[in-house]
């Protein structure tokens, strides 16, 4: 009980950190002198036309003006071409709202990208209090990296691995996303990597369910990172936490279809992993691979620590809750490998409830070498979503207690 207390006195720490620094962000954005419409450098919105240069130049505009705020202005009913376009900072600006009222649409063909970085569409970099929002459209017309993707075209000749995540923010402190509406990436929809504050609220991502490396948001390398009220389908993860995180909450969101909420992977190249202080509450998933997930490789080192997962809803999700500590190339053929392992610790599992498509809900392969310790499960009530068949609990290596009733019964090693 100390332990479960302890880590909802760290979450709920997090909890009013997040929120009150968001509140003030959010403040600040409202204030605004210089405003810079992309159509005044030239854009003309037809859909058609290459606008790149006329964003870049309102860029600059709003950037370098030394007031309090400025906002740059994608206006509404137009729609914008936009190539890969990277936006540096620092700004002179105090801040700077870029507000996404109509359109923005990537380039329809991979070969636009030829000589130009293939990860990447919209880029934010070391731009500190920098808030996107607005009931815009970001577009990223996957479709053609998806026909040619090596995930699902393997013969194709020049078959591709990496496409163009649509917006990421890089190295960047105080900043927001908010109310913007994201469809059909190339790849990732959002990334947020070396940043420091960063608050998220009400988007909707969606993407098909079969769209390859879809996922919704991806945090990396971040701390104090705030995700809450978003509704994201796509064809991978719908929230993905990367390696050297802590202090990330997510709230409020529905996800499916997808891959879930995962932490992981971590430790592909065999590197020390540093993830704490996550805090996931109050998600419905929907039709979805995996619900609450952790999965690391073999040859990783280091920690995942302090993790709760709480109040969450699974509706026919093939895997509830998952750990999966021997993650590899070839899945479910993964020989041990002594003395190596990511150290899983401190996880609870709370007030969880719902229907599983498979027969092991609970899913706890922790690595024979590196145990999983102090998990705790309580209050879980999860059913088979085929009437007249049970739902089970799977172990390997994974100690812990359980708080009040727990359905299909823990496996945990006490």
């Amino acid at each position: 009980m100390s332990q479960f207390l302890l880590l909802m006195e760290v979450s709920f720490s997090l909890i009013m950190i997040v929120l009150v620094c968001s509140d003030v962000v959010l403040a600040m954005a409202g204030e605004s002198e210089g405003v810079f419409d992309v159509r005044e450098s030239g854009a003309v919105g037809d859909g058609i036309t290459d606008d790149t240069e006329a964003f870049l130049e309102a860029w600059e505009a709003a950037c370098g003006q030394e007031c309090v705020s400025s906002t740059l202005v994608v206006p509404d009913n137009s729609s914008f071409l936009v190539g890969q376009i990277i936006f540096k900072g620092p700004c002179k600006a105090s801040q700077i709202t870029f507000q996404v009222l109509g359109e923005i649409v990537a380039p329809a063909s991979p070969l636009y990208w030829e000589g130009l970085d293939p990860s990447s569409w919209i880029v934010f970099r070391a731009v500190n209090r920098l808030h996107v929002t607005g009931t815009g459209l970001i577009n990223g017309g996957g479709t053609g990296w998806w026909d040619q993707s090596c995930r699902y075209h393997p013969e194709l000749k020049g078959c591709t691995v990496l496409a163009p995540t649509a917006m990421k923010f890089i190295s960047c402190a105080s900043g927001s996303l908010t109310k913007v509406r994201f469809v059909n990436s190339s790849q990732t929809h959002v990334l947020i990597m070396g940043c420091w504050l960063f608050y998220v609220d009400s988007l909707m991502i969606k993407a098909p369910g079969n769209s390859p490396n879809t996922d919704g948001i991806h945090i990396q390398s971040s701390q104090y990172v705030t995700i809450s009220h978003v509704a994201i389908s796509t064809g991978d993860d719908c929230i993905s936490i990367g390696d050297h995180t802590s202090n990330i909450y997510v709230f409020s969101a529905t996800c499916g279809p997808g891959h879930g909420i995962s932490i992981g992977s971590l430790g592909r190249g065999g590197n020390f992993v540093q993830v704490q202080n996550i805090f996931v509450a109050g998600v419905l998933f929907r039709n979805t691979t995996n619900g609450a997930r952790i999965k690391t490789w073999q040859v990783g080192k280091g920690y995942v620590r302090n993790v709760l997962f709480e109040h969450l809803h699974f509706d026919s999700v093939r895997n509830p809750v998952i750990i999966d500590q021997n993650y590899c190339f070839t899945r479910g053929a993964c020989p041990e490998i002594p003395h190596s392992g990511v150290q899983i610790s401190n996880v609870a599992y709370i007030n969880l409830f719902g229907t599983s498509q498979t027969e092991i809900a609970i899913n706890l392969n922790c690595s024979r070498t590196v145990a999983c310790t102090g998990i705790m499960l309580g209050s879980i009530y999860l059913t088979s979503a085929s009437p007249g068949k049970q739902a089970n609990s799977s172990c390997t290596n994974a100690y812990g207690n359980t708080i009040g009733r727990v359905h299909p019964p823990s496996c945990l090693i006490s």
